[in-house]
């Protein structure tokens, strides 16, 4: 079983806020296997990583063996729900709901592990609710509590139109808690106060209150503003392997542990190493391809991430050999021949000169390594040579 100090410094690694630590604690130390929720409201099938921070902690948790419940709002979506907005939000129609619900299906496998995942839908309970439940559930909370959120107030006192029915929502949300028994619920930070009134409206039923751990917004690739499709600072889950790869790649460097935190499955251990090699003298775009790697084969498999470098217009990642590899066959008299004169009878330099220009830089590897400038090769042997970035040779020397 894992070390208790060890999972919550993997599920605090980028969290925003947690409600209550100390009830996080006492739950991991019980030994269930908890129950996490999290819910959707299938209004934008159009996902990019930003929206994959929240399935990335569950899958955090499906790690260290708990189950998640992947919440569609199919009920919740057709109120709309009015977090951020001044105004009333359009309610979806129902088609609506399981067209961009299904799109929101495909894509969760992508992260989470099935074996440990529910995939439910808030209607099968909501809507046997009768007036009377509805009530009920309305009288767990007051105008005055529901005017305490942000975008409420602000709408209240510019005397901008507030609907009854948006009230409703962080009540049935609330309520979606006690049907799913959930120990704990994630969220955006902008989601604070609809977790949070979820554990009010467990308590009202008997269940221990479920903890909060809200995650923040991921900051696009501009490292600025917010993750968004209308700013054009994201990258889509079904942005093609090299476009994925160049934008992530691009990224400034700085934003790159951001990114490590908030999307990679590394371990704190692995992640650390990385952070080790880059103080060492790592070169910060080795690490970024690193992440691109790890996320693409997230979306495109394996073989797409290993490519990725080649679709995003990269001929050749570091260490990789082309497949049109040229046979040259170059002829010396002796036991050893220099390295120099090698380079400039295969052709891989157009003259002596800028032989030893390259070589002098470290721009020339012999079988892979760096070699230097005065080296000698043993004649009837083969070696794969590279000069600079671009020119190969796998020459033989007679």
């Amino acid at each position: 079983m894992t070390d208790v100090a060890d999972a919550l410094a993997l599920l605090k690694r980028g969290t925003h806020e947690i409600l209550l630590e100390d009830e996080l604690v006492k739950k991991l130390e019980s030994g269930r296997k908890l129950r996490i929720k999290a819910g959707f409201d299938p209004t934008a099938p159009d996902l990019h990583l930003g929206h994959s921070v929240l399935l990335t902690k569950m899958r955090q948790f499906q790690e260290l063996g708990h189950q998640v419940v992947f919440l569609i709002g199919d009920f919740t979506g057709r109120i709309g729900d009015p977090t951020g907005k001044n105004v009333t939000r359009k309610p979806l129609t129902e088609a609506e709901v399981k067209a961009n619900a299904e799109t929101y299906k495909e894509q969760v496998f992508k992260i989470l592990d099935p074996a440990l995942t529910e995939v439910r839908f808030n209607a099968e309970w909501m809507s046997k609710l009768s007036a009377a439940d509805m009530i009920e559930l309305a009288a767990q909370s007051t105008v005055a509590r529901m005017l305490e959120r942000d975008d409420f107030e602000k709408r209240y006192t510019a005397n901008q139109s507030i609907s009854i029915h948006e009230f409703l929502y962080p009540l049935v949300q609330g309520y979606d808690s006690v049907a799913l028994e959930a120990d704990i619920e994630l969220g955006g930070t902008d989601q604070k106060f609809n977790l949070l009134m979820g554990r009010e409206i467990q308590k009202h039923f008997g269940q221990a209150p479920q903890v909060v751990m809200t995650m923040p917004l991921l900051e696009g690739l501009d490292g600025v503003q917010k993750m968004s499709k209308s700013l054009g600072n994201y990258v889509g889950v079904d942005d093609t392997p090299g476009v994925m790869f160049n934008k992530l790649v691009s990224m400034p460097d700085s934003l790159m542990w951001r990114y490590f935190e908030l999307l990679s499955l590394k371990s704190n251990d692995e992640i650390e190493k990385i952070r080790r090699s880059i103080e060492s003298g790592a070169n910060p775009r080795d690490i970024k391809m690193e992440l691109a790697r790890e996320l693409i084969a997230r979306y495109h498999g394996e073989e797409a991430a290993a490519n990725a470098h080649k679709s995003a217009g990269n001929q050749l990642a570091e260490g990789e050999l082309p497949d049109d590899l040229p046979d040259v066959e170059v002829a010396f008299e002796g036991e050893q021949a220099p390295i120099a004169a090698v380079l400039n009878r295969s052709g891989l330099t157009n003259n002596s000169a800028q032989a030893k220009d390259m070589l002098s830089n470290g721009r020339v590897k012999v079988d892979g390594e760096v070699v230097a400038k005065d080296a000698m090769l043993a004649t009837g042997q083969r070696y794969v040579i590279q000069a600079g970035k671009k020119r190969y040779a796998r020459v033989t020397l007679v």
